[in-house]
């Protein structure tokens, strides 16, 4: 899997550009905001609908413009697919896929997967949990897409359901009443979608492990080990098991136990939105223990295990390094070359050419003033 070409309008600074691909490296290079991590975040997008630097549309699209496009042409099994999103913040995007209308944006889901390295990745280990449950959903999307509505059919209930706890727990302030008797059906409702949601990322943390493992041994050999626990909010003795029904009935009993706290605090207090992903260096949680280059090291191996289990899926993602060796020492940059030279697609900036490690030679292009330029 590839991309072969792609278009931007009014995509960040860009107001136009047209930009050939192919397999193998390619590297822009270019100094800081210049453009070159816009173009892999246009990549990105077309992969994921959203950004690894910012939560919203609104900064992707270029000032005093009122919407921007990003098109790419996927050759996968030596057939293209032409991916077009239409974003128009304030109102619906839009999607087109060969040419055709009639899909919503998320139908684009799985066309394009990507791996994505980025300084931002240091928040996968140092950062708040809810980094490390947003690393976990976007993988399942990107195996199995249709997921993507699983996670929109939780969040609206979440929404739902909260607005409830809240109405009750302002009225029990005011001596007030509140009507509670729906509130049985949106625990049915949350704990069905959370109950897939969970089971997904139960399974997803097993195939993990031992590839994190084996990355982060690769990266700083006898470092380890490593190990990943998925912590319920349902709390300790709670059974859990990456099976849909057996977490079902156990999110439907904890949401049933916590009910009264739940009313007195106003919020959802128990689903996979509270759960966390402990990450272990030794005995010890990496967060807070281990040192900067352990760190960059686990965030690196989490990738690395990300794209071994989307290659093992079939249809090998697209590899983007966006500015990480200015993070690494020299060590780091040459092994993390060698691991990912052999991707069928690999695209990298760098501030300057000599971050870029040899084992990573391949098409060149400067990028200045929003400006790309193929080096001959």
């Amino acid at each position: 899997m590839h991309v072969s070409h792609l278009s931007l309008a009014d995509f960040r600074c860009y107001e136009r550009a047209e930009v050939p691909l192919e397999p193998g490296v390619t590297v822009f290079t270019g100094p800081n905001g210049q453009g070159k991590t816009n173009l892999v975040e246009a990549v990105g997008y077309l992969a994921t609908l959203g950004s690894h630097r910012v939560a919203g549309d609104a900064p992707l699209v270029r000032l005093g413009a009122q919407r921007a496009i990003v098109r790419g042409a996927v050759v996968r099994d030596q057939r293209t697919t032409l991916i077009e999103l239409e974003l128009n913040p304030g109102r619906a995007n839009r999607a087109r896929i060969n040419r055709s209308d009639n899909v919503r944006p998320r139908d684009v889901l799985g066309l394009l997967r990507t791996v994505l390295f980025a300084p931002e990745d240091l928040a996968l280990v140092k950062g708040d949990p809810g980094e490390r449950r947003r690393f976990l959903d976007e993988l399942l999307t990107a195996r199995a897409p249709r997921l993507a509505g699983v996670r929109q059919d939780y969040e609206r209930v979440l929404k739902q359901r909260n607005a409830l706890l809240k109405s009750a727990a302002m009225a029990r302030r005011s001596s007030g009443r509140v009507d509670l008797s729906t509130l049985d059906v949106w625990d049915d409702h949350l704990a069905r979608a959370g109950a897939e949601l969970t089971a997904y990322r139960l399974q997803a943390v097993d195939a993990l492990q031992p590839l994190v493992a084996r990355a982060y041994e690769e990266l700083a050999p006898g470092g380890g080990p490593t190990l990943m626990q998925y912590r319920s909010s349902m709390g300790e003795g709670v059974p859990l098991a990456p099976d849909r029904e057996v977490v079902y009935a156990s999110l439907l009993s904890a949401l049933g136990a916590a009910r009264k706290q739940e009313i007195e605090r106003g919020m959802t207090l128990v689903g996979p939105h509270r759960d966390e992903l402990v990450l272990q260096l030794g005995e010890l949680p990496a967060k807070g223990y281990a040192s900067h280059g352990e760190c960059w090291s686990y965030a690196l191996a989490l990738r690395l295990a990300s794209y071994e289990l989307l290659r093992a899926d079939g249809g090998e993602p697209v590899l983007i390094l966006d500015d990480v060796f200015a993070e690494l020492d020299a060590r780091r940059r040459e092994r993390l070359a060698e691991l990912v030279a052999a991707g069928e697609q690999v695209l990298v900036t760098a501030a300057v050419p000599e971050d870029v490690p040899d084992a990573l030679a391949g098409t060149r292009f400067a990028v200045a003033d929003c400006t790309v330029e193929r080096v001959r």
